[in-house]
């Protein structure tokens, strides 16, 4: 991974990674799931930019919005969880 994470699971509005999500990502329904081609070659999660493709090196599972357009990796789930109140589906 390429950038450095806080993991500090609080509501931090500095941190680097925060620009604004809350106003599309707030109290929304997310999936964790592969990622999926159909939606193109590759994403990136929404928060820190890691990539999700198929494409070893590069993120194969993450959390996704049911639409599958936003994406947000494992480490930025557990880490604004809390602050988004995300809901899991199975």
């Amino acid at each position: 991974m390429g950038n450095i994470i806080n993991n500090n699971h609080s509501n931090d509005r500095n941190d680097w990674r925060f620009r604004g999500q809350d106003e599309y990502l707030m109290n929304v329904k997310l999936k964790h799931r592969n990622f999926d081609v159909s939606v193109g070659d590759h994403d990136h999660c929404d928060f820190c930019w890691e990539k999700f493709s198929r494409l070893e090196g590069d993120l194969h599972k993450g959390y996704c919005t049911l639409d599958k357009y936003y994406w947000i990796c494992d480490n930025c789930f557990n880490d604004f969880h809390c602050m988004f109140n995300w809901i899991v589906i199975k």
